[in-house]
């Protein structure tokens, strides 16, 4: 039979370098400038979350959008009861931590709920060895609004300083839905060009060359060994 080429599959120059300035330029926002996100561009967001890969394509996230002023303060006295007793943990940190800006839930045009769906236990393929498949799932999502935001030119950040269970009660979830991150979504003044905790000195990126391995964990990638039989 006569051999075909296969087709490229790979995107169009700019394509692609688009695809690699969303990932390079997302940013975990805190400052937001008011404004509203159009109900048509909101839901594109949503698409783009609900197109993520999950294990056994088990779906397993939920998004709840909090309009209410009177819920939105509720969240963030919860965040602010956490962001209290995560500061007395970190110890020495804790000024350091508290003077950090770690939500805008008053300021951003929108502010969703994202959550892991209840009944998950049904869904076995993928999960019978590894349950926390489903949050790795939703965690997918999350990125794929987040790059879809900053494509829009809109800010994101992913809170994720509160109790599950009270913010669970809050907002009337059924029993075994958890909350995993409470999303503020909006206009930005701007965006950074280096991430807020990296700017502000609270950590740094660490070296690519540092987490990649090779055959056993903690042996340098690329590293030639001899193979004996």
């Amino acid at each position: 039979m006569p051999q075909t080429t296969a087709p490229d599959q790979a995107f169009a120059p700019a394509e692609r370098d688009a695809v690699y300035r969303a990932i390079f330029e997302r940013r975990d926002m805190r400052h937001f400038a008011g404004g509203t996100v159009a109900p048509e561009l909101m839901r594109r967001l949503l698409t783009a979350a609900h197109h993520a890969p999950s294990v056994g394509f088990m779906q397993p996230w939920r998004f709840l959008r909090v309009a209410s002023p009177a819920l939105r303060s509720g969240l963030q006295a919860l965040v602010e009861q956490e962001r209290l007793l995560t500061a007395q943990a970190l110890g020495e940190r804790g000024g350091e931590f508290m003077r950090l800006k770690v939500e805008g839930l008053m300021d951003a045009a929108e502010v969703w709920v994202v959550a892991l769906a209840e009944g998950r236990e049904r869904h076995v393929f993928g999960r019978r060895t590894l349950p926390q498949m489903d949050l790795a799932s939703t965690a997918c999502a999350i990125q794929n609004l987040w790059l879809a935001a900053r494509a829009e030119g809109l800010g994101m950040g992913w809170v994720s300083l509160f109790d599950p269970r009270a913010v669970a009660s809050l907002l009337g979830m059924p029993d075994g839905a958890e909350p995993v991150a409470l999303l503020c979504i909006g206009p930005v003044h701007r965006f950074d060009e280096e991430p807020l905790l990296q700017r502000q000195r609270w950590a740094q990126r660490c070296a690519l060359d540092n987490i990649l391995f090779e055959n056993a964990w903690g042996q340098p990638l690329g590293t030639r060994e001899s193979v004996t039989g």
